[in-house]
C-alpha cells in the first residue's frame, strides 16, 4: 500500500516542496499518494514529476482536495 502524505491546508510552494522530499526518500517504483488543499499544486505537482521523471499515475479534485498517486522514477 502506498504512503499517504497529508498536506491539506499548507500553501505554495510547501506542497511540491513535501512532496519532493518524501519521493526522495522512496526507493525507485515505490508509490506515494500525496493530499492537498492548495489549488496551486494542480500545476506544480505535475511539473514536479515532469522535471524529475515521477509517473504520475493518478491525479483529481474533489471537494476542494487535490489527490495525485506518483510512483517514484526507477
Amino acid at each position: 500500500m502506498p504512503r499517504e502524505l497529508d498536506l491539506r491546508g499548507l500553501n505554495c510552494p510547501m506542497p511540491v516542496l513535501k512532496a519532493g522530499k518524501a519521493l526522495r526518500a522512496l526507493q525507485p517504483g515505490e508509490q506515494i499518494v500525496v493530499l492537498t488543499s492548495d489549488p496551486l499544486a494542480g500545476v506544480d505537482i505535475p511539473h514536479l514529476c515532469r522535471e524529475q521523471g515521477h509517473e504520475l499515475e493518478e491525479s483529481g479534485r474533489e471537494g476542494g482536495i487535490s489527490r495525485f498517486v506518483i510512483r517514484k522514477r526507477g
